[in-house]
């Protein structure tokens, strides 16, 4: 418990260093979502002027389509990659706040903790079932929050599991999509 002027001036200073350790993560994932936008808004530019330039080389309306095709199987790929790319940085910030809110968890669980032993040693004779039962209610609460953070950290486990299936048979389908098309391209020709 903080009963000194120094000990009320370090939980402060720990509050105010949690505080940025939240503002530096929240503002580094920013800059990474900020950067991959700029190169996706540029390999976007580069593949459309790309596209562009090949589509108006084709010498018939048959290899016009088989062109158009073939462009859009790597466009999709790259889509599915950006979208592997925000949910990793959405992933990887929410780790790190995870780990700086349970931190602080941890720290005021134990001043808490500190709080009913002082009060349990300054309490008046007879209040023992009281301290006790406020012991097992911070217990229970402790309980509580280890449960609620193992079923958050099982379905974000779910959750990347699922992203990862979804983007494979996006590819899969694409892939399959696009053979497809250039089997009845060739049959046309």
């Amino acid at each position: 418990m903080a009963t000194t002027l120094t000990e009320l001036v370090e939980l402060q200073k720990s509050q105010l260093d949690a505080w940025n350790a939240l503002g530096q993560s929240v503002f580094n994932a920013a800059e990474k979502l900020v950067n991959l936008n700029i190169a996706a808004a540029k390999a976007a530019f580069q593949d459309s002027s790309e596209s562009s330039q090949s589509l108006l080389g084709a010498r018939d309306a048959q290899d016009f389509f088989a062109l158009a095709s073939g462009a859009s199987q790597p466009s999709l790929e790259k889509l599915v990659g950006y979208s592997r790319n925000v949910y990793g940085i959405a992933n990887g910030t929410s780790a790190e706040l995870t780990k700086i809110f349970e931190a602080q968890m941890s720290e005021a669980n134990r001043k808490v903790a500190e709080l009913i032993d002082f009060a349990a040693k300054n309490a008046p004779t007879g209040s023992e079932p009281a301290v006790s039962m406020f012991k097992t209610a911070v217990a229970a609460a402790n309980t509580a929050f280890d449960t609620a953070t193992k079923a958050a950290r099982q379905a974000t486990d779910w959750a990347e599991a699922n992203f990862a299936a979804a983007a494979s048979a996006t590819i899969n389908a694409a892939n399959a999509a696009n053979d497809a098309a250039k089997a009845k391209t060739r049959k046309a020709a």
